[in-house]
């Protein structure tokens, strides 16, 4: 049982240490040891999509349910993290496999108590980690899982989206639209990934992103000031690393790196560029403070990593393998760099006695109705 004492932001450092072992990992992968963590190499994909995002996601789904006891499941991936440094893989598996499970469960109660779209596609989202993880176990091999893992991110972050943006007003054939090609991909998903599966995969992936980009409130935040200018912007430019996912799953299967460049297009271009949108919402709601994590100063290294990371992808293109490793390097280094960059704001703001006065899911409720009306 958890304690009634127990904050979820508790979990933060396992969040954190997945984190940085999985950057490690991806380091190693590169030719660049700075951390020689043989294991975090090995299960680099898992550490980072299960350690590291699968429990973000967990905790910020389990905070909103009644009972404390739901924040056994992101604890139970987090742990995962220490368990694959051990040398444990299919321990460390079965961890985020029942720990994805119990997401599933969080989200098939959560959708039971609000049934709307939004909700079910984060059900689904839970539903893809699952197969992914348990696919993973069953073959031991951790490329069976990818495209599930990517179907996790995917309808969770659309879901999510869905979410916050539910009371804008949408021509309902756009809603229909979204919905057939969120089918659309989930038909990729299931289709083989070399028969025809990468092309409905990336095709669907492509569409998804244009309707984000037309339809999100994204580009009115984008007109606005200050936070909401970032918050805007970032979730535009991640809309477009998508669409980039999408046309390498379509065009480019042929090339070495085809791989390296579908996964990293997509969970480090769309999906972290996802979490620095939506890290002054989300970061004040776990640590239940009322300081965001945002000032001008995130621009410097959210745009060295937007520019490392497109550096990297056209390096990968052209076969210029060191300076994808420069880049790649200098890619995790700025990740790291934007976090505690927002840690200190955050520190700064609360030693100045809480310069921002309001929570960040009432800055963006406040923020929803300036852009409705």
């Amino acid at each position: 049982m958890i304690p009634s004492s127990f904050k979820a932001f508790y979990l933060l450092p396992f969040i954190l240490l997945g984190l940085v072992v999985g950057i490690s990992g991806g380091w190693i992968r590169l030719g660049y040891p700075a951390i020689p963590l043989i294991e975090a190499a090995s299960q680099h994909g898992l550490i980072m999509t299960g350690g590291f995002l699968g429990t973000l996601i967990s905790l910020e789904r389990a905070m909103v349910m009644a009972k404390k006891t739901w924040l056994l499941i992101p604890f139970l991936t987090g742990i995962s993290v220490f368990v694959f440094l051990l040398g444990l893989f299919e321990v460390g598996l079965l961890l985020l496999t029942t720990g994805s499970l119990g997401l599933s469960l969080i989200m098939h109660l959560q959708t039971l108590k609000h049934p709307k779209f939004h909700s079910a596609l984060l059900y689904g989202g839970a539903v893809s980690w699952f197969i992914g993880n348990f696919l993973a176990w069953q073959t031991g091999l951790i490329a069976a899982g990818s495209t599930w893992w990517i179907g996790f991110l995917l309808f969770t972050i659309v879901g999510e989206r869905l979410e916050l943006s539910q009371f804008l007003p949408v021509p309902s054939w756009s809603q229909n639209a979204l919905k057939s090609l969120l089918a659309l991909f989930t038909v990729g998903l299931i289709v083989p990934f070399h028969a025809w599966g990468n092309e409905i995969m990336g095709i669907s992936a492509l569409l998804i992103a244009a309707w984000l980009l037309v339809f999100d409130m994204a580009k009115v935040a984008s007109r606005q000031a200050a936070q909401f200018r970032y918050i805007g912007i970032g979730l535009q430019v991640g809309y477009l690393w998508l669409g980039i996912h999408g046309l390498i799953l379509m065009g480019m299967e042929n090339h070495t790196l085809y791989y390296d460049l579908m996964l990293h297009t997509f969970f480090l271009g769309f999906t972290f560029s996802m979490i620095w949108a939506h890290a002054p919402i989300i970061f004040p709601t776990i640590f239940g403070i009322r300081e965001t994590p945002y000032h001008p100063v995130l621009w410097i290294t959210w745009i060295g990593f937007q520019l490392s990371l497109f550096g990297r992808i056209v390096a990968s293109i052209l076969g210029e393998y060191e300076l994808r490793k420069v880049l790649g390097v200098a890619n995790g280094y700025l990740i790291l760099i934007q976090l505690v960059l927002m840690a200190g704001i955050i520190i700064g703001k609360i030693r100045k006695g809480g310069t921002s006065s309001q929570s960040g899911n009432k800055i963006y409720r406040e923020g929803r109705k300036k852009i409705l009306h």
